[in-house]
């Protein structure tokens, strides 16, 4: 069976977050992180049916807190992760949906603040591996995911 070849992607990419509402997002895609993150703020936990879940609210526009949005997913773990300073902190992880570049995939993400960083999603090894090749050169190599009819 032939292994189909990596999609090309560049260091910032336009992403979807279908299953969590969000038609587009800008992500920077990060080697040097093993896993994903994605800003989270209200973050309420609880459970539906005996499983625990997330309530979070995102910001999906790049430095801008003017739009923001109301996901909801079930947590499939914790996970021990450095915050950018450096110190680790326990975050929920939660599974979902994400198309990069037209390619759509299955991802981890974890869920943390970062209200403060540039991009509101970041995009980690475990994420890219096997489906994606970095090229630090360029960005935004697929299309604007298209926002959803309302």
């Amino acid at each position: 069976m032939k292994r189909k070849k990596p999609t090309e992607i560049g260091w910032r990419e336009w992403v979807a977050l279908p299953e969590l509402g969000v038609p587009a997002i800008q992500a920077k895609v990060d080697t040097g992180a093993d896993s994903s993150s994605l800003h989270a703020f209200n973050q309420k936990r609880f459970e539906k049916d005996g499983v625990p879940y997330i309530r979070f609210d995102i910001h999906p526009r790049k430095r801008s807190k003017s739009q923001s949005v109301t996901c909801e997913a079930p947590i499939v773990m914790e996970r021990k992760v450095k915050n950018p300073g450096g110190r680790s902190e326990l975050r929920p992880v939660i599974s979902t949906a994400v198309v990069v570049n037209g390619v759509p995939i299955r991802a981890l993400i974890n869920l943390t603040e970062r209200d403060e960083m540039t991009f509101r999603m970041l995009i980690g090894r475990r994420t890219l591996r096997g489906k994606f090749v970095v090229n630090p050169g360029r960005s935004y190599l697929g299309p604007k995911p298209e926002p959803r009819a309302k």
